[in-house]
């Protein structure tokens, strides 16, 4: 397996200085003023500190759970890792994956590339296109200035190509850019369409002075929305087209090692059951998968879909723990069967599943929430519709399960991280959207 990359721990250490103030929703003013390490000194709690809500806090055992588990999974599946970072965008989160064996870090923008560069990443994946000129000269002055950075990203037109070459070779370049041919499906994304097309673009490449062949990447998501069967099996027709069109290149390749990748965070399992099947003798394949939602998890889509979520299609390792809950507090009981909580869209996410939720805490302690659901979000209200029999008070508090990752950190700048009791604060995690 290919060596981890590498983050500079001392840059991600760096941020334990920055004082906490009115920048960082959530928390308490009897903190302000003070660094993260001296506040964290203090063992802050949730509750008996006043963080103010809404609140979202990330949970320290489930997040190492799932880092474990996942490293062990892929490990032994034989299959590279380059988690998606845009699913928290938070280097202290990055380290923790490197820190697991993480292959790299996959990127989907140059404002997150540059993020990554800033920390140190030395091996980024870039699960995207790049044409604009301005980042692909930025690009090359990374790759001038450290040898050891190692970026790939895709391509899927010969004018993209032309772009791309043109803009690296106005500009000095010490090494070509690798870049992927992107597979990709019909009203999805990008990536290519047909194979007469994938050699058009791989034709382009190898011809351009600027860049290297280095593989097919491609993203799976868009062929299937749920785990049935029909969705499973136009997963694994996509991942069969991809592999299709390694075969169809060998041979053309500019690299040691030929990169193949895909994995969004619902069909892991069927990108490491395509990726890690034999290749033709003589064809080097790396298998990287990118999956990012792993590290948190959720209580909802990826709960429903994962291979190891509440159904399991993966029964070698235990599933996957939500890492994530926000906590609103009632601040209103206007009516029967209605309560309203002080959260909405500009807290927690909502363009999939709606908050669900979990538990009550109340005056005299936490317990399990039953026969209520969110009903609808405004922006900064929740509306709680609740049973006849539940008893919710204004002042109590609602622990809120969470779906989909990656529209809960970028509305966050620091989120507390909590230790086994729930509540006292371990850790306060920089994100940087």
């Amino acid at each position: 397996m290919a060596v981890t990359a590498r983050i500079d721990q001392d840059a991600v250490a760096e941020l334990a200085g920055e004082r906490l103030d009115w920048r960082f929703k959530s928390i308490p003013h009897g903190l302000f003023g003070l660094t993260v390490r001296e506040a964290l000194a203090r063992r802050p709690g949730l509750f008996r500190d006043g963080f103010t809500g809404p609140v979202v806090a990330l949970d320290n055992g489930a997040l190492e759970h799932n880092l474990a588990t996942m490293a062990a999974w892929c490990a032994e599946r034989g299959l590279a890792l380059a988690p998606h970072g845009k699913t928290t965008m938070a280097p202290a989160l990055f380290a923790r994956q490197l820190g697991h064996g993480a292959w790299g870090i996959t990127a989907a923008t140059v404002g997150q590339l540059r993020v990554y560069r800033a920390f140190g990443v030395s091996r980024v994946l870039f699960a995207n296109e790049l044409l604009d000129p301005g980042g692909l000269a930025w690009l090359a002055g990374e790759l001038a200035a450290d040898p050891d950075f190692e970026f790939t990203c895709w391509v899927d037109s010969v004018r993209g190509v032309e772009l791309m070459t043109e803009a690296l070779t106005a500009v000095p370049l010490t090494r070509p850019v690798r870049v992927l041919v992107e597979v990709g499906i019909a009203g999805g994304r990008t990536g290519v369409r047909d194979q007469s097309t994938a050699r058009a673009v791989a034709a382009a490449i190898t011809a351009s002075p600027a860049l290297r062949l280095a593989g097919v990447g491609g993203y799976e998501g868009p062929a299937g929305s749920d785990g049935s069967e029909d969705s499973l099996a136009a997963v694994d027709a996509f991942l069969g087209r991809m592999r299709e069109t390694v075969a169809m290149l060998r041979g053309q390749f500019e690299t040691d090692s030929v990169l193949v990748t895909a994995g969004g965070s619902a069909f892991f399992d069927r990108v490491a059951d395509a990726l890690t099947a034999p290749w033709p003798a003589g064809l080097p394949v790396l298998p990287v998968l990118r999956s990012g939602a792993y590290i948190t998890h959720d209580d909802g889509f990826y709960r429903g879909v994962s291979p190891l979520g509440a159904h399991p299609r993966v029964s070698s390792v235990p599933p996957l723990r939500s890492a994530l809950r926000a906590w609103a507090q009632v601040v209103s009981r206007p009516e029967p069967g209605l309560a309203l909580l002080a959260v909405g869209k500009r807290d927690v996410p909502y363009d999939i599943d709606l908050p669900e939720p979990q538990v009550l805490r109340t005056a005299t302690g936490t317990h399990g929430l039953h026969d209520a659901r969110v009903s609808a979000l405004n922006d900064q209200h929740a509306f709680l519709a609740v049973g006849s029999h539940t008893r919710i008070a204004v002042g109590d508090w609602v622990g809120l399960g969470l779906s989909h990752p990656c529209t809960v950190f970028d509305k966050w700048q620091l989120l507390p991280l909590t230790g086994t009791d729930g509540e006292t604060v371990v850790d306060l995690v920089r994100t940087f959207f």
